[in-house]
């Protein structure tokens, strides 16, 4: 008589556990080397003209602090984008911790130019119930670089273990006082990533842009994925024309929350973060 042998679980090559444990610990854990400087070079050739594209349009480009833009994108201005979302460590990282149904809400790239100062601690977003009372993340912002940061080109800190903290005293539930500023900065992690690296965190660690005091900018692009239900595709507007779309994996497309247009429209950036045009640290 024989038996079918019963299925086996997925394997895959990243250590689940210790995604979790970064995620819900520190609030934010990378992976070195995740593509190719050539693939990074390309993609850092693209974003300067879409930048340039965008402070040329009205509402193409939003501030965030002096010499600071933040500028959302269409999925195919850039020639990388499906490599990004099917990467292995990505889609791990997605799945490990928003569950199987997540869903890719935003992309876009920041700019810290020279002369931008430093930013206030900070979150993303308010904190809603699920984190505050169930103590579950459901969005993650991934970061990858296009150049190689050095220390004064205004790295990218960040509060390990911020995520988890009572937002009661912060000024629209994302602007902690500024009688907390020394235990930030006490556990402030400064990153200096390479082309080719990548980082997930949740967007709610606290953590700021610092002064880039050199003579060149520091784009990041930054991908926005949700859990079912988080609502942040809200504040973005993911566009696809119709024959690009129909050429993505199924895969890819379940989740995808997104429009899909005959021509891709302007987009006018909706996730405005008033607190970081106020005043610089």
């Amino acid at each position: 008589m024989t038996t079918t042998p019963e299925p086996r679980p997925t394997v895959t090559p990243y250590d689940v556990p210790a995604i979790m444990a970064g995620l819900y610990g520190d609030g934010i854990i990378g992976l070195k080397g995740a593509f190719s400087r050539e693939w990074v070079a390309r993609l850092g050739e693209e974003l300067p003209v879409l930048y340039r594209e965008a402070l040329a349009r009205p509402g193409g480009a939003v501030g965030r602090g002096t010499n600071r833009h933040y500028v959302e994108i269409h999925p195919e201005d850039i020639s990388g984008f499906l490599d990004l979302v099917t990467h292995p460590w990505v889609r791990t990282v997605c799945e490990s911790v928003l569950g199987p149904n997540y869903q890719i809400v935003e992309i876009g790239f920041d700019v810290p130019n020279p002369g931008a100062k430093d930013q206030p601690w900070h979150r993303d977003f308010r904190a809603g119930p699920e984190t505050l009372v169930d103590r579950r993340l459901n969005s993650l912002a991934f970061n990858l670089t296009t150049v190689d940061v050095e220390e004064d080109m205004g790295p990218f800190e960040i509060a390990p273990g911020t995520q988890w903290d009572d937002p009661s005293e912060y000024d629209h539930g994302m602007f902690p006082p500024v009688s907390f500023f020394p235990r930030y900065q006490a556990l402030a992690q400064r990153k200096l990533p390479r082309m080719g690296d990548i980082s997930a965190r949740s967007a709610l660690t606290i953590h700021r842009g610092t002064a880039n005091t050199s003579d060149k900018p520091r784009p990041v692009l930054v991908l926005g994925v949700d859990a079912p239900g988080a609502g942040h595709d809200e504040f973005h507007d993911l566009q696809f024309t119709r024959g690009y779309y129909e050429r993505l994996p199924q895969e890819v497309r379940d989740h995808l929350i997104c429009r899909v247009v005959e021509s891709l429209e302007p987009i006018v950036q909706g996730h405005t973060i008033e607190g970081l045009m106020m005043g610089d640290a």
